[in-house]
């Protein structure tokens, strides 16, 4: 099973690093998968996934966003909206390739913001969200709650998951200001949601309000006993790809 280190460039020219698993034959479609804030392509869990779903003839591209893993670029010059385009240069980049993404994966906020992709992705026929947030909102209160510097001078620095980052205004007010909820009600692909009600990051009525959102036949799956990552329980990454390949075959 084919793994493929690739680069392509977003809309500002930054070059950004993905990997693409490959099934031993001829993919039977393809996903683009997104990851959580801060993490990176090579996070356990999406490494897992993305090799579970080539094993089930589903080829995935799963990239860094900018600033983050291989990519290039000032991760506190990022936000919400530098992530949506990042998005749309992978598709750019499958779409030539390879062929455009059928299927859409995103894990916590990558998964925010795959589901405000969807929309504008014609190819798409189905959406995957793991231990995504129904808004965004929440996420600048918790980084502004992290170090007040961030609002009272522009910039501070936050420690996330043993790691320091440059956290700037911009990147919370951009997550204040998307209305996600809205973005939800429009997707219309098969939507298949995964999250744990042991998940000490992002509380289970996340998925509940996304789950009455999305404008597509939609499924909710509860991965009891996980934790946000997917790192406690060793098997839990490969129920998921399990999952999704039995899914997928409603929508393909």
């Amino acid at each position: 099973m084919p793994s493929q280190r690739v680069h392509f460039e977003n809309d500002l020219g930054i070059r950004l690093a993905g990997i693409v698993d490959l099934p031993s034959e001829a993919p039977r479609a393809f996903m683009l998968f997104s990851h959580c804030f801060t993490c990176t392509k090579d996070l356990k869990a999406i490494v897992k996934i993305s090799r579970g779903m080539a094993r089930h003839g589903i080829g995935v591209l799963r990239f860094d966003f900018t600033g983050l893993g291989d990519s290039k670029g000032n991760f506190s010059e990022t936000n919400f909206e530098t992530n949506l385009a990042d998005i749309r240069a992978a598709v750019d980049w499958l779409t030539t390739e390879h062929e455009a993404p059928k299927l859409l994966m995103g894990h916590s906020l990558g998964g925010a913001a795959m589901m405000a992709s969807e929309p504008s992705i014609k190819s798409a026929v189905g959406i995957v969200t793991l231990a995504a947030p129904s808004c965004t909102k929440h996420l600048g209160d918790f980084l502004s709650s992290k170090n007040p510097a961030i609002e009272a001078s522009g910039e501070g620095e936050v420690e996330i998951g043993g790691r320091t980052y440059m956290m700037r205004q911009q990147l919370l007010d951009s997550l204040r200001a998307r209305d996600l909820k809205t973005e939800i009600a429009k997707i219309k692909s098969h939507h298949l949601i995964f999250h744990s009600r042991q998940d000490e990051t992002l509380d289970f009525r996340h998925a509940e309000e996304i789950f009455e959102l999305t404008g597509g036949a939609k499924s909710l799956v509860m991965i009891d006993g996980s934790d946000h990552l997917l790192v406690n329980q060793r098997q839990d990454t490969e129920f998921v790809a399990d999952q999704i390949a039995l899914w997928s075959t409603r929508c393909l």
